[in-house]
């Protein structure tokens, strides 16, 4: 048996049952990163020693004194902060930045005993589709090591596609969990704003990020959530959820309404991409679900407002990142000025000196009012629409991403054309929805994925539909890659 290949609720059964020790299978972990990273390049730093000597600690333990989750490996999006470890969000500013201190959610994985095999890949800071951004590599998708594994926690989602941990941990501004996880044929989950700490997340945009899982299904994806959930007095956002999400039983889908948004099925799509997921409402019928389809008008002004209010928030936060406090500083300058300018300069990459530039811009005197504060109006519009549609229907479904996994480099030269591959998931995070994509099939045998909106805090009875949905739908979600023999 290749435990590489299993799902972490089979990885912790293992455990339980004594039929393999924490180190051992945390070296079959790190020997699957040996064998196949250097192709999928996931991981920005393996922490090799460290993982093994904290599985040493579960081991030394006796398995009755356990806690449900301890000796569990996961990989970890380098843009959390984990005390000791390297933390670069993919950029050169950051690069030898080693916290002092653990994310929240940081704390809570190591409190439930996890194994921290490293830190992944992703566009620097967060910014872009596809992890082509990170400063240091591109990461490729295993399906297709010539294509993208979409962004920005590309290195989650390829990680777990290409059995090199059975979870990870990532990050959702406008699409970063779920698009990736669609390119990638994994389990993608955005859990509603404030549901989880964002403390010791490097922000990006603070009123859009969230932190979420990729998982190689939806019930490993309903414990992860359970896990990193959770009020946090130092993140002033958090809330929390209002129960634990628990076993997503659910096989049946009665009763159950899902409105087909009629704006992101459109001309946008890919047609093998529409074709999978016709199939997939075809597929909750059977269920005994009901799909109509519904109209929100003003999603289509999504990539609009969010490329106006995210790159505002962004110019903010990433003020912080001077060379005088942390990170790097640049070796020549006559002055204070001219140390800012060269150490932004040579420390950010070119999409997000990009984003700096359009906030600034659209925070500036004069331009305020006709770009930000527009922006923000229309996404005022997009929480009525979905308001109303929550109304109806119990859930909202559209395509995860209009297309499959795209070329490296095919569209690094066409930023519009790149921004456009989070036009389905854009939505959800300007509303401060739930979302979840989870694998419906394949369009020129490269993944799709299915997204399922809920209203706020309805993670339960969404992760239960995802569940029921998945069952029937059971899509073989293991690139050759990824398969035993390609390992050996």
């Amino acid at each position: 048996m290749d435990v590489t290949t299993l799902t972490a609720h089979r990885c912790r059964e293992l455990l339980a049952a004594g039929e393999v020790s924490a180190v051992e299978l945390t070296r079959a972990y790190l020997d699957r990163i040996a064998a196949t990273d250097g192709a999928v390049q996931a991981y920005l730093a393996v922490d090799a020693a460290g993982a093994v000597a904290a599985a040493a600690a579960v081991d030394a333990k006796p398995r009755g004194e356990r806690l449900p989750w301890e000796g569990v490996p996961i990989g970890l999006k380098d843009v959390l902060c984990v005390k000791g470890m390297e933390t670069t969000c993919g950029s050169r500013i950051l690069k030898g930045y080693i916290p002092p201190y653990d994310a929240t959610v940081i704390a809570k994985l190591r409190d439930a005993g996890l194994i921290f095999l490293g830190k992944l890949n992703m566009d620097e800071f967060a910014m872009g589709s596809s992890t082509e951004n990170s400063a240091f590599q591109t990461t490729r998708n295993p399906w297709d090591l010539d294509r993208v594994p979409g962004g920005s926690s590309g290195g989650s989602a390829a990680c777990v596609a290409a059995s090199e941990a059975p979870w990870a941990l990532g990050t959702d501004t406008g699409g970063s969990i779920r698009q990736p996880a669609s390119l990638c044929g994994v389990v993608g989950l955005k859990p509603t704003y404030g549901a989880v700490s964002r403390y010791g997340l490097v922000a990006f945009a603070s009123s859009l990020d969230q932190i979420g899982s990729l998982t190689r299904d939806v019930r490993d994806a309903a414990a992860l959530l359970d896990l990193i959930a959770g009020r946090d007095p130092r993140d002033s956002t958090s809330i929390g959820l209002p129960e634990p999400v628990g076993e997503p039983g659910r096989t049946s889908l009665e009763g159950l309404r899902f409105g087909v948004i009629g704006e992101l099925i459109g001309d946008a799509c890919e047609p093998g991409v529409r074709e999978v997921f016709d199939s997939a409402v075809d597929a909750i019928g059977t269920l005994g679900g009901v799909c109509e389809e519904v109209s929100l008008p003003s999603v289509e002004r999504g990539i609009a407002a969010y490329y106006l209010i995210a790159p505002s928030e962004a110019s903010s936060n990433l003020a912080r990142f001077d060379g005088v406090r942390y990170g790097h500083r640049t070796a020549e300058s006559e002055d204070l000025y001219e140390m800012y300018v060269r150490t932004r300069s040579e420390g950010f990459g070119a999409e997000v000196k990009r984003r700096i530039m359009i906030g600034t811009y659209a925070l500036s005197a004069g331009y305020y009012d006709a770009y930000y504060a527009q922006a923000q109006r229309t996404r005022t519009l997009i929480i009525q629409d979905f308001a109303r549609a929550f109304a109806a229907f119990d859930f909202l479904i559209s395509p995860t991403s209009p297309s499959v996994a795209f070329k490296i480099g095919e569209r690094t030269a066409d930023p519009l054309s790149m921004y456009l591959s989070d036009l389905c998931t854009i939505p959800v995070n300007l509303a401060a929805l739930p979302g979840i994509s989870i694998p419906a099939g394949f369009s020129a045998g490269l993944p799709v994925g299915l997204q399922i909106i809920g209203p706020h805090f309805s993670e339960r009875g969404m992760l239960g539909a995802a569940h029921a949905l998945e069952h029937h739908l059971r899509v073989n979600v293991m690139p050759p890659l990824a398969a035993p023999e390609a390992a050996r």
